[in-house]
């Protein structure tokens, strides 16, 4: 058994002062992914900013974490794309209630986002797609995500002959897969500090759309 116990890192690069954050999570979650994106430094070389791991309850009644790439947030929420009737798919389309988290481990912070998600329309998960490159259409059609395969090669095989298929044709897009737009009700900022007396910022979305913001101890 490998003892992680002595593991020690001191978080000293930034600051999360009530003095200096907006009304809304929103602007906040804007500004930390910007300046992830832009002044992350050397750590953050290769590193995707827009990489968030998404927590669902499943069929099962256990909760599950997997990591996804972000698409587009903006002050109604946050969107991501998969196959709705995939292990996710189906977890979120049974329990909307879900969490995103984002650790950005160049600025030392983290968000975690508690939302409820829905299916985007069929325009935005149109649109989206239509962007993607021809191969990446394929393989969401290839893909019966989260189901179990012969093998590899059963994989491949399909791919080939949808390849042919669609040779100099357009690519549409399949009515299971498409967007969700995660409508947050808690977001929470955390940033490093020293001595284990971390920031931790907690908006919470009340009525009129108004968020409260809270303190919390680290």
């Amino acid at each position: 058994m490998k003892d992680l116990s002595n593991y020690r890192k001191s978080y000293e690069k930034s600051e999360l002062l009530e003095t200096n954050i907006p009304e809304d999570p929103i602007n906040l979650f804007h500004k930390w992914f910007y300046e992830t994106e832009e002044f992350g430094g050397p750590e953050a070389s290769g590193e995707e900013v827009n990489a968030m791991t998404v927590a669902t309850i499943g069929l099962d009644g256990f909760p599950k974490s997997r990591v996804v790439l972000l698409k587009k947030f903006n002050e109604e929420g946050f969107i991501f794309y998969t196959n709705y009737n995939s292990e996710k798919g189906k977890a979120i389309l049974n329990n909307p209630n879900i969490c995103l988290s984002f650790f950005w481990h160049s600025m030392e912070r983290q968000v975690i986002i508690k939302g409820i998600a829905e299916k985007t329309s069929e325009i935005i998960s149109d649109n989206y797609f239509d962007s993607r490159p021809d191969g990446s259409k394929l393989g969401a059609i290839v893909s019966s995500q989260s189901e179990t395969i012969p093998s590899r090669e059963y994989l491949d095989e399909k791919l080939k002959a949808l390849e042919n298929e669609f040779d100099g044709k357009p690519i549409p897009r399949p009515d299971y897969w498409g967007g969700f737009l995660v409508r947050p009700v808690e977001v929470e900022f955390w940033q490093g500090r020293p001595n284990r007396l971390h920031d931790r910022i907690r908006y919470t979305l009340k009525e009129d759309y108004v968020w409260q913001i809270d303190r919390l101890s680290p």
